[in-house]
């Protein structure tokens, strides 16, 4: 199924200061840290800017003069919420409710137009209300092997998440349900383990859980449907949540 317009691009680039903004006092939170003299969210929207599939760009930050400044090349601009649940909100607000939203995440600093090109793609062709970008371990590895991630092992091969969603504001308020559902159980493995369903955490540590069996349950928790992209650029999946990320960032950007 081909894009029939561009899509809107909602970019999150609100939160708080954390240890990646330690060595950069004047950023208002991560997505405000320099990458080789550019800002992490500016080398996110220029990514965004360079896709034809991108049409509007929403950029959601802080109200301050630095995020004005480095987002200005965004269609709009709008506050950020105190969580990454309200900041979203906040982007898809007023969208039509059946139309594909793309959501960037605003510490991407090597993504590119092809990787969104794809995930575009590939998020319209599975006619799903959300989906999540993935990168098998395999495909990383060949072009990032010193980028650390945290791995699932599934029966199709092992993934790791990557900085992009495209969902249909339709679907926010399941999906806002079901993650205060696992954010209140986050520490209760039983709880965990009724939502999900023992035999989908079974397979899950065994290795022989399958991407189509996860879509199905998860589409049957949300009550919508999702899917899994699983990506061929890895750029996608390279993002900076460490203070420690930062120098590779650099030395990542350098080499490109």
């Amino acid at each position: 199924m081909a894009l029939s317009a561009p899509v809107t691009a909602v970019l999150l680039a609100g939160g708080a200061r954390d240890e990646v903004c330690a060595a950069t006092p004047a950023a208002p939170n991560k997505a405000f840290v320099p990458i080789g003299g550019i800002t992490l969210a500016r080398r996110t929207l220029a990514a965004l800017r360079s896709t034809p599939e991108v049409g509007r760009v929403i950029a959601v930050a802080p109200l301050v003069d630095a995020a004005l400044r480095e987002l200005a090349g965004a269609d709009e601009f709008r506050p950020g919420g105190a969580t990454m649940s309200q900041s979203l909100r906040a982007g898809v607000a007023r969208l039509a409710p059946g139309a594909l939203v793309l959501v960037a995440a605003s510490d991407l600093p090597v993504l590119s137009a092809g990787a969104i090109e794809e995930f575009l793609g590939l998020a319209t062709a599975s006619g799903a209300d959300i989906v999540y970008a993935c990168v098998e371990r395999g495909t990383h590895e060949r072009l990032f092997p010193e980028v650390p991630h945290t791995w699932a092992r599934l029966r199709d091969g092992t993934f790791c998440g990557g900085g992009l969603v495209a969902l249909r504001p339709r679907a926010l308020e399941r999906l806002d349900r079901f993650l205060g559902r696992l954010g209140a159980a986050r520490k209760n493995p039983l709880r965990l383990a009724s939502i999900f369903g023992y035999d989908v955490l079974a397979r899950y540590a065994l290795g022989r859980l399958s991407i189509a069996q996860a879509e199905q349950r998860a589409s049957a928790l949300l009550g919508v449907r999702a899917a899994a992209a699983i990506c061929s650029h890895p750029e996608i999946a390279v993002n900076v949540d460490r203070a420690t990320d930062v120098a590779l960032a650099e030395r990542l950007v350098a080499a490109r």
